[in-house]
């Protein structure tokens, strides 16, 4: 990864937010959050939405392109709407192109920091059609229009197969994260095997379980934190780079605060074990 790649410690996620995005992005940098997900997706993103909050905060003096990590993704034709963002009888390799020089428009930038393959093209396995577009997507890198690639939506037999055909491997995964899966324990190893950074997203709404455990809803109050807080604060104590989407201000401002939480590693170890 390039060194002077932003480090994000906390990434704000802008899905299913359609007439707020604009708000709720502008409203995110002034409350301190300078890493912003998106995607090419007008079905469940509205990312010409989170370019008009951008520039309305960088209008205001609040942030410049430069204190900002922006992360967009190509979605394949299966998941997107009838708004797609490329021509669906080009090459994959065009249609890669198109998603990104779009983005770029709809974010006002010359360049994004991440650029992420919104899942493969099947759940069984990596594809020749994956191969063609992450081929495409390092077209793009090499051009100067995004600083390292990614992936989300992955399973630990996506990786291996990247791996196995002696591909680059991603510097960013994206996924879902469940408890009761051990928090992606699997790929997390492999992640931090490969030195890849392991994003988890859904941290609260997949976990209401966690939530609302007692044991775990008083070790929150002994440390003065509210449950959400400590599982941010637990998700980067074992090497998980949050997102949240939340559209409340304070929320906002207690997820930022996560983490000077400070979660002893026993707790830490303890909550994971608790995951099974």
């Amino acid at each position: 990864m390039p060194a002077s790649l932003p480090s994000p410690r906390f990434i704000y996620g802008t899905a299913w937010k359609e007439d707020r995005t604009a708000a709720l992005v502008e409203m995110a940098l002034r409350t301190g959050f300078r890493a912003i997900d998106t995607a090419n997706q007008r079905k469940h993103y509205f990312e010409a939405g989170v370019g008009e909050g951008l520039a309305a905060a960088c209008r205001a003096g609040i942030v410049s392109r430069t204190d900002l990590f922006l992360q967009t993704k190509f979605t394949y034709q299966r998941g997107q709407d009838h708004r797609l963002p490329y021509d669906p009888a080009a090459s994959l390799a065009v249609q890669v192109a198109q998603s990104l020089a779009s983005s770029l428009e709809h974010l006002g930038t010359t360049y994004v920091d991440s650029f992420v393959m919104h899942g493969p093209s099947s759940g069984y396995g990596w594809a020749d059609a994956d191969t063609e577009v992450w081929a495409a997507m390092g077209t793009e890198r090499d051009a100067g229009r995004t600083r390292v690639l990614g992936v989300s939506n992955v399973s630990l037999q996506h990786l291996e197969e990247m791996k196995a055909a002696n591909l680059e491997l991603p510097a960013f995964v994206q996924n879902r994260c469940f408890a009761r899966f051990g928090w992606d324990r699997e790929v997390r190893a492999f992640c931090l095997k490969h030195e890849i950074i392991y994003q988890g997203f859904s941290l609260l709404t997949a976990n209401q379980e966690v939530l609302n455990h007692p044991p775990f809803i008083d070790v929150a109050a002994k440390l003065n934190a509210t449950p959400a807080q400590m599982v941010f604060s637990f998700a980067s104590a074992i090497g998980i780079l949050p997102l949240t989407g939340t559209s409340n201000a304070d929320h906002m401002k207690q997820d930022l605060a996560s983490s000077g939480i400070g979660l002893p590693n026993d707790l830490a170890r303890a909550l994971e074990a608790m995951a099974g």
